[in-house]
């Protein structure tokens, strides 16, 4: 039993839903966070059930281990880009009756200054969702060149302004470091100005957390795993927040939800190469009352679908 909760989880109910838990089914919480969602499973999965949570933050893991206390639980210090690994040493390759991903960056990571993922508060820049890998955010800014931090702005932040930002930063750093995310913010908005209820250095800031994490790679990875992972009829349930990500959730429910069209001149004697290998069930967004309740849920999307 979980004796306290520090996360407010968006679209929790819908997420939940969507994965259409069975009372003695396998789950996965690829983003254990602070352990909403994986209480809400755990909630509806019976004394038979199990739920396996990952995480690449070593805070999560330890707020799961001083939190949560149930049998039904196992807490995994992996980013879910191992999803297939550590299943295939349980034995639960296509066992999986449902897998939820949060792509969000939590709560607590954005409110604990020392993590350096919020313009907001200063502290270390930072930005590692992984506290064990090396790169943080400040050695990426003083290592990369001005056309690879412009390039990153613009590809992962879709920054308009992504060359003159580079360009001030490279300048400023000819005689000063930047160390903190204050530091960095300011100098972004000197530059950029502010959008409505939009900070300037946001797009730039989740643009360098997305390089430091190699978020991007690992959510297609991941992707890419759950349909090996899942049983048959197992539903994927993805939480995205901006764009890019969704983009890519997007992408991949299609490719697998259209059915593969044969070679030109091949005879079809069966329908069997045919079949799809997920069926789309759709997308929801945050309900009008969630969002004036909890701002961060405003450019959420959820997106569900079930393997065939």
């Amino acid at each position: 039993m979980m004796t306290k909760n520090l996360h407010n989880s968006v679209m929790f109910s819908e997420s939940i839903d969507g994965l259409n838990i069975h009372t003695n089914g396998i789950y996965v919480d690829a983003t254990f966070g602070r352990g909403g969602h994986t209480q809400g499973i755990l909630d509806q999965v019976g004394d038979s059930g199990q739920v396996i949570a990952f995480d690449q933050d070593i805070d999560a893991i330890d707020f799961a281990k001083s939190n949560f206390n149930d049998p039904r639980l196992s807490v995994i210090h992996s980013n879910f880009s191992k999803l297939n690994n550590e299943l295939e040493g349980l034995n639960l390759i296509g066992k999986i009756d449902g897998i939820l991903m949060d792509l969000g960056v939590s709560s607590p990571q954005l409110d604990h200054a020392e993590r350096g993922f919020s313009f907001n508060k200063d502290g270390d820049l930072d930005m590692r969702m992984d506290q064990t890998q090396p790169l943080t955010a400040a050695q990426w800014l003083k290592e990369s060149s001005e056309v690879e931090i412009a390039d990153a702005l613009y590809l992962y932040g879709e920054e308009k302004r992504s060359r003159i930002i580079a360009t001030t930063i490279k300048k400023y750093q000819k005689s000063n470091e930047i160390k903190t995310t204050l530091d960095l913010a300011n100098l972004i908005s000197s530059v950029v100005r502010s959008r409505k209820n939009k900070h300037p250095a946001t797009r730039s800031f989740q643009a360098i957390r997305i390089v430091i994490n190699d978020e991007l790679k690992q959510l297609s990875e991941a992707l890419e795993q759950t349909i090996k992972a899942l049983t048959i009829n197992g539903r994927l349930s993805v939480i995205t927040f901006h764009s890019i990500e969704d983009r890519i959730v997007k992408q991949f429910i299609r490719k697998y939800s259209r059915p593969k069209e044969a070679p030109k001149g091949l005879p079809i004697r069966t329908n069997k190469g045919n079949q799809c290998v997920l069926k789309d069930l759709g997308k929801i967004k945050p309900s009008e009352q969630e969002i004036m309740t909890n701002r961060r849920s405003r450019s959420a999307i959820l997106r569900l679908a079930q393997k065939c």
